[in-house]
């Protein structure tokens, strides 16, 4: 798969100039647009591409800065997927591992579909007020009735037991529709539609004010890290490797990435409620791959060398959670060297004291298995948590705040209080940068409370 890519990169100067420019500036053909304006493909060029692009593709573009090459590989994947129904080209079937981690389209959640719903509902005003009546139109009419109608028949979570929570569709919502716009790229605009000169602009994207040196200082426990930052800017810092970073994006940064996570509709997956909680996600290699994001992941791979050395970036996504629960993402660690997770939800906390990351000292021994310390909670707690009294570092939710750790420390998201409504619900971004480097089996790290 990650050669087929690679080579994908090497021969993309033999695929139509024209083409390979459309696909790496334009996400899809918007819904409403004509399908017959899209562009005709030869079927070798549709059997050509891969049905997903993994992490080893994602480091090798990365690796040396080509973001241009792996927008083009994700944006032409995803043209190709079955998210995208009505443009005439062939859609290939969504890969199994979109189906399991959630991303299907047989099913969803009660929360799922609300959020797609509240989402339908939030374009229309907007649309409304940017004058763009063909989609405003096809929401109202179609998209937002077939919701609505879907959504009276989810039994409540009581009877979803044998599921966890997870709602198979109907005949009856077949019947109503909903395998034409669930899951599927109703809507995609860019950064370059909403700023088209912020690749330009000698803003970039990072806060200028921030002291990037006494961040890497602080990371490797270094001292004469006293160095004066702006009063607008601060960070923090245990000795086990959590660096939080407050103020990290500049304003016109954070408006267009928030307007993209608020818009586009790329949140495919589901979590299983009962099991996991109630969030949805979108990820780079399912729709979360506008050139901002990717740039977002250069500077701050350029902007912190010695942190980031030997560690290209691997992966990304994104969540958004629902208000009407109080518990996130469950205990787990990640397969990276570096996480970076940011929050972009604006004045919706309800609690200064929580709603971030706790982030405990234990990492996962060498002997264990990925899926092992991911599934076996029990396991990880008695073996590993318990030993250190539950040791962590509790980082409370603040607007544009990042929290940058090792990323095989277990960590979770604290309970959460928002506000309601679809624009204040709590929203991270996180990027994953290198491979995982486990700790021994006697591994206890020391901690320091935030």
């Amino acid at each position: 798969m990650a050669q087929r890519i690679r080579w994908s990169k090497l021969l993309q100067p033999l695929l139509s100039l024209w083409l390979c420019k459309f696909f790496a500036t334009h996400a899809f053909v918007n819904i409403h647009d004509d399908p017959s304006t899209a562009p005709s493909q030869d079927q070798h060029e549709q059997d050509f591409f891969p049905p997903l692009i993994d992490s080893d593709d994602i480091s090798y573009f990365f690796s040396t800065y080509d973001l241009d090459g792996l927008h083009w590989a994700l944006t032409n994947i995803f043209q190709r997927s079955s998210r995208h129904p009505t443009t005439t080209t062939k859609r290939k079937p969504l890969p199994d591992i979109l189906v399991a981690r959630g991303g299907g389209e047989a099913y969803t959640s009660e929360y799922k579909l609300r959020h797609d719903l509240e989402q339908a509902r939030y374009l229309v005003q907007v649309l409304t007020e940017e004058h763009d009546a063909t989609l405003v139109e096809y929401l109202k009419s179609h998209v937002i009735p077939i919701y609505e109608q879907v959504l009276t028949r989810i039994p409540p979570l009581s009877e979803l037991g044998p599921t966890k929570g997870l709602y198979a569709f109907t005949r009856d919502d077949y019947d109503a529709g909903i395998a034409t716009v669930y899951n599927k790229a109703l809507y995609f605009t860019s950064a370059d539609e909403l700023h088209p000169g912020w690749r330009e602009e000698s803003v970039g994207l990072l806060n200028s004010r921030l002291d990037w040196e006494a961040v890497q200082r602080k990371w490797f426990g270094e001292k004469n890290t006293e160095k004066k930052v702006d009063s607008s800017s601060s960070m923090a810092m245990s000795s086990d490797g959590v660096i939080v970073i407050d103020n990290l994006l500049n304003q016109q940064a954070l408006d267009i990435i928030r307007k993209l996570l608020l818009r586009n509709t790329h949140w495919y997956q589901t979590k299983t409620p009962l099991q996991f909680g109630k969030y949805v996600g979108a990820y780079i290699d399912d729709g979360l791959h506008d050139p901002i994001f990717l740039e977002l992941a250069k500077a701050l791979h350029q902007t912190l060398p010695r942190i980031m050395k030997g560690h290209d970036l691997r992966y990304m996504w994104a969540y958004k959670y629902d208000s009407e629960w109080s518990s996130g993402i469950n205990l787990h660690a990640d397969q990276a060297a570096v996480n970076v997770n940011i929050w972009l939800s604006l004045g919706a906390n309800l609690d200064e004291k929580s709603g971030g990351l706790v982030v405990f000292t234990a990492k996962p021994p060498e002997s264990w298995d990925f899926e092992s310390y991911n599934t076996n909670t029990d396991m990880v707690v008695e073996e590993l948590l318990r030993p250190t009294n539950f040791a962590n570092i509790t980082v409370p939710h603040r607007p544009n705040r990042a929290v940058i750790f090792d990323s095989t420390l277990f960590h979770q998201t604290d309970k959460y209080t928002f506000k309601q409504g679809y624009e204040n619900g709590r929203i991270n971004l996180t990027f994953l940068f290198g491979k995982m480097s486990k700790g021994t089996e006697n591994d206890v790290a020391h901690s320091e409370e935030l």
